[in-house]
């Protein structure tokens, strides 16, 4: 597949936490696309990059020289905020993540990606996103079965990012722990009783800023809607120190499995599973690849939202179709 242009495809970030970094280092290895500049609500003066740095008010006067723009903010609040404003004006790409409200997202950004004629691709990542697509080829070819996902050993960056937002907490980082037992009996081919909520646990390390009121923000994170209620959940409180000795990486990693048969007795399971040394790093590199497919999907005016399902996955690929064909089919 070509780029539909004689130009490199010019990107623009949005956001310059970990991830807004993790997209503009990963940029490197596409050769097919270009950096515009980062576009962050801070002073750009204080924006620590060598790439080129915007406040977020000059991307109304750029709309002429961005292609896509990469939203790297929070699932919690940047991206609903900044989704439907930025959609009016540009093809997006962003890594939303807040399972529960992915429909409502979707239809909100597909009426203004139609009426703006460009494209909106929502839920890129691992999950959603990459983990969403082998739930959905593994039940379609064995459609006899039962689905189950695993998140971890690792940090989660949509709740450590919900953590952070809570009242009186200075830093915060959330790791999700898999219920290793409970994979194992489902590979055995045992009758286990899953749950999203029982096959994992979720640990907080907090630093809470002084004087808060620790109970408090306990509770309103055991009981976060869509992020921790009904899940095990651990709250510990850790002074900064620690927290930046202890807590600085951010692997993650997971696993999708799909425990079928292919008769009334014959058991396959079929299981996709990533082991990332850095979360924001790898969601920012599947991000990309999407927006790869989003300048395609405009520019062939097929406009509207998109998830992970709606996109052929040679769209990802900068190869064309024979080298497609001749190098991987």
């Amino acid at each position: 597949m070509s780029n539909y242009s004689n130009h490199p495809i010019r990107i623009g970030i949005v956001g310059y936490g970990n991830l807004g970094k993790g997209v503009e280092t990963e940029l490197a290895f596409h050769p097919d696309m270009t950096l515009v500049g980062i576009f962050s609500r801070r002073d750009p003066q204080t924006v620590d990059s060598e790439s080129a740095v915007f406040h977020m008010d000059d991307l109304e006067n750029m709309t002429d020289q961005i292609d896509v723009l990469i939203l790297c903010g929070g699932s919690a609040t940047d991206i609903p905020e900044q989704a439907p404003i930025l959609q009016k004006q540009f093809t997006t790409v962003n890594a939303y993540d807040n399972h529960a409200e992915i429909p409502a997202h979707f239809d909100v950004i597909d009426e203004l990606a139609k009426a703006h004629q460009n494209v909106g691709v929502i839920a890129t990542g691992w999950d959603p996103g990459l983990f969403s697509l082998n739930r959905l080829v593994a039940e379609a070819v064995l459609p006899k079965g039962d689905t189950y996902t695993f998140w971890g050993s690792g940090v989660s960056q949509g709740h450590s990012d919900a953590i952070r937002r809570v009242n009186g907490v200075k830093l915060g980082v959330q790791y999700t722990i898999p219920n290793e037992s409970l994979i194992e009996a489902i590979k055995e081919g045992e009758e286990v009783a899953y749950t999203k909520t029982s096959s994992h646990k979720r640990v907080c390390y907090v630093v809470a800023e002084a004087g808060a009121d620790l109970t408090a923000i306990s509770e309103t994170i055991k009981t976060m809607k869509d992020y921790f209620d009904g899940y095990e959940t651990e709250v510990h409180f850790i002074d900064e120190a620690d927290y930046y000795r202890d807590h600085q990486g951010m692997p993650h990693g997971g696993r999708v499995i799909r425990r079928g048969y292919t008769d009334d007795q014959t058991m396959a399971v079929y299981e996709f599973a990533l082991d990332l040394g850095s979360n924001p790093q790898f969601t920012a590199a599947a991000s990309i690849a999407y927006a790869r497919a989003a300048y395609r999907l405009d520019q062939e005016g097929q406009y509207g939202a998109k998830s992970v399902f709606d996109i052929a996955p040679a769209y990802l690929s900068p190869k064309s179709g024979a080298e497609l064909r001749k190098e991987l089919l």
